[in-house]
């Protein structure tokens, strides 16, 4: 396929293009400055500004496009950037594929979401059935996967990819973690009962393809593993996989002094299931999270489901 990308120099995005070129497929990323080359197009989504030609030319688009979430304290202007440059990007493509006539539209579109659409769930299961919960991410999701309804109008295939937390020692929820626990200093957050909705990141870029290739799969997916974990058992877990302590604990106090605003999403619980996925067939390398944690940290023998 010849295959549209917004958000491709991200950590996921990175690690898609890498994956999708690997398999054959022609990526050309989508870039707010010049373009360097022919695998390269310039747009401006605050403004809501794409080439139409590009996506003529696409056979599919994946959109990855946002501000970090835990990049950077949760100031008011922060937290507009957060939700402006996912309904911006989301709602720019959205809009032009529309315009296009029928037979010069991609496919797919695979746009991403989050499982933050479910909000604090407790111990309670949920799948891509459930509603939206409340607070700020349950927000940001629900307009940013409106934002896409344009596309869907217009009878292109969208698949809405809300992500849980992929596992890989060089970015995301790992990242940051690893020099800690590798000191001894590994901690639960909080009480350590919530949910830790978890993917490994092999099988997350499994499941961007097989959405890809699967014409019959579309609307709200989770990307997750089939097993969450607490995030006391996720704590021992990789303490266990580095060989390493981690009996210590952080209050929630401390992480709202650290965090701000971003530390009631650290501390929610999200026992996110994936129904579409496992319905329609798809198979993990690493379902459980010991084997996920493990191909993180460069162990690679997947585990057997």
């Amino acid at each position: 396929m010849r295959i549209l990308m917004a958000g491709a120099s991200g950590f996921l995005g990175t690690h898609l293009a890498e994956r999708l070129r690997s398999s054959g497929h022609d990526i050309v990323r989508l870039v707010r400055r010049p373009a360097s080359g022919p695998d390269e197009v310039t747009w401006q989504p605050s403004t809501g500004q794409v080439d139409p030609a590009c996506l003529v030319a696409a056979d599919a688009v994946i959109n990855l496009g946002g501000a970090g979430v835990g990049d950077k304290r949760w100031t008011a202007s922060y937290k507009s950037l957060i939700r402006s440059s996912r309904v911006d990007s989301t709602g720019t493509l959205a809009h032009a594929i529309r315009k296009l006539p029928a037979e010069d539209r991609p496919k797919v579109l695979l746009q991403s979401s989050a499982v933050g659409w479910y909000g604090d769930t407790g111990d309670r299961e949920v799948t891509e059935e459930a509603p939206a919960g409340s607070g700020f991410l349950s927000d940001v999701c629900r307009v940013w996967e409106a934002a896409a309804r344009p596309a869907e109008d217009a009878g292109v295939r969208v698949a809405l990819m809300r992500t849980g937390l992929p596992l890989d020692q060089h970015g995301g929820l790992l990242k940051p973690q690893m020099p800690l626990f590798k000191l001894g200093g590994g901690a639960k957050l909080g009480s350590g009962k919530q949910w830790v909705p978890w993917i490994a990141l092999t099988d997350w870029l499994d499941a961007v393809e097989f959405l890809l290739e699967r014409d019959d799969v579309s609307g709200p997916v989770n990307l997750v593993g089939p097993a969450p974990a607490t995030n006391a058992e996720f704590t021992r877990t990789l303490g266990k996989v580095l060989h390493r302590p981690a009996l210590l604990q952080v209050p929630g106090i401390a992480l709202h002094v650290a965090l701000g605003g971003f530390a009631d999403e650290a501390l929610r619980s999200q026992r996110v299931l994936p129904g579409v996925l496992e319905r329609a067939g798809f198979a993990y390398s690493y379902p459980t999270l010991e084997a996920a944690l493990r191909a993180a940290v460069g162990e690679e023998t997947p585990a057997v489901a």
